[in-house]
């Protein structure tokens, strides 16, 4: 087992996921790319100054535009969004690997009197009508129900016919989502916009144990490096200690990880062994690490423990939208600011959309950072690529 530094850690975490160094990913085409490497990217509705999904996509992507994703999503549908760390966005080629999902929520599906009727009358309406909404499907009432994804907790809730049928629908793989308006989704048979040779693939794990040894590498490679610790990364696995360890262990006998310590630490991490030849590039010290500056989004898998990018970065984040005004110690919507393999500080960029104008609310610096020459030109920079992200401009004098 090899050892490395915090700093080879920190390095090789964020070359993994293409946030140091050159551009790996350009875009459209590295957009895609890279939610295939990361296995998911977390959805999340709020748009301050994009949503998640784009703002994950921005730091990393070059040339990025939030149509790219809607366009891989709504037209190319080489991405689909369905549960898996939270309400995600994932890669379409997965869908078999999720089978067990459907297959427990057409199960639990059963188990509500009337709903197998109110379903074969919401696909036989779509089918004949096209994408609906909630409140376009003419199926009313109320009726309990609950979504049979593990992510959820709304248990017996109450809510109208119309949207429970397509919940459960959606869930139960017969719908997918045609697009959004807002947060208002619309939804459409599923038959009709995945090829048959991905809805009727074998699921390629070949009982949960196997599942869930697929949906840790893919956490582990998400993040780069992840220790033998209950992580966040991990949310929505249903992991436990002993399970994790027992997982762990198995995917090394498989040669499919490998276990590295990091100076001063005493827990084990793993990386991907196809990643060795990375591992051996930061080293070695031949790796490209040239820095750059990024706004980081909250969600985004760099962030997903934050607990191990306290350790490795002592850097402590909190996304404060849902604490209350008073108590907040940065702003509403704030974005870590990764420059090279730091993080120096976090901002509050939020783009005035009638004005076109994005305007820094707050900039918060962390202590012991120096400001240079070089790191003003790097914000500059930074905020005009955030504000053409944005359709908005950066207009230093409103900031």
């Amino acid at each position: 087992m090899i050892t490395i530094s915090k700093q080879q850690a920190r390095q090789f975490i964020l070359s993994k996921q293409g946030l140091i160094g050159a551009y790996r990913f350009k875009g459209k085409d590295g957009a895609y790319d890279y939610v295939r490497q990361v296995g998911c990217i977390q959805y999340d509705p709020v748009d301050v100054c994009g949503k998640n999904a784009e703002l994950t996509l921005q730091s990393r992507v070059k040339g990025f535009k939030k149509f790219m994703l809607q366009e891989l999503l709504y037209e190319d549908r080489k991405l689909i969004d369905y549960p898996d760390k939270e309400l995600s966005i994932w890669p379409a080629e997965d869908w078999p690997y999720f089978s067990s999902y459907r297959e427990r929520s057409l199960e639990l599906g059963r188990t509500f009197d009337g709903l197998e009727e109110l379903k074969e009358q919401a696909i036989s309406y779509i089918d004949e009508n096209g994408p609906v909404s909630s409140d376009m499907l003419p199926i009313e009432g109320e009726i309990y129900w609950h979504s049979s994804m593990h992510w959820s907790g709304n248990w017996d809730k109450k809510s109208a016919a119309a949207r429970s049928v397509l919940e459960q629908l959606y869930t139960d793989g017969e719908l997918v989502i045609h697009h959004k308006n807002g947060s208002r989704k619309f939804y459409d048979l599923a038959r009709k916009h995945l090829p048959e040779s991905i809805l009727n693939a074998e699921n390629p794990c070949k009982d949960e144990e196997s599942f869930l040894c697929w949906r840790v590498l893919r956490r582990n490679g998400a993040v780069g490096l992840l220790w033998d610790k209950n992580s966040t990364a991990f949310l929505g696995l249903n992991i436990n200690a002993e399970m994790r360890k027992k997982i762990l262990a198995r995917l090394t006998d498989e040669g499919k990880i490998r276990p590295v310590m990091v100076e001063g630490m005493k827990t084990t991490f793993y990386h991907l062994s196809s990643d060795d030849a990375l591992m051996k590039k930061i080293i070695e010290g031949s790796a490209d690490l040239k820095p750059r500056m990024s706004f980081i989004a909250p969600l985004d898998p760099l962030m997903w423990d934050k607990s191990l990018v306290l350790a490795l970065w002592d850097f402590q984040y909190s996304w404060e939208i849902y604490t209350p005004a008073v108590k907040r110690k940065y702003g509403y919507y704030t974005l870590p600011i990764l420059f090279g393999e730091k993080f120096v500080g976090r901002i509050e960029a939020i783009p005035d959309r009638k004005n076109k104008i994005l305007s820094v609310k707050g900039l918060w610096w962390e202590p012991g950072i120096r400001k240079t020459k070089k790191m003003d030109a790097a914000l500059l920079s930074t905020l005009k690529a955030f504000s053409k992200f944005n359709d908005c401009v950066f207009d230093k004098g409103v900031s």
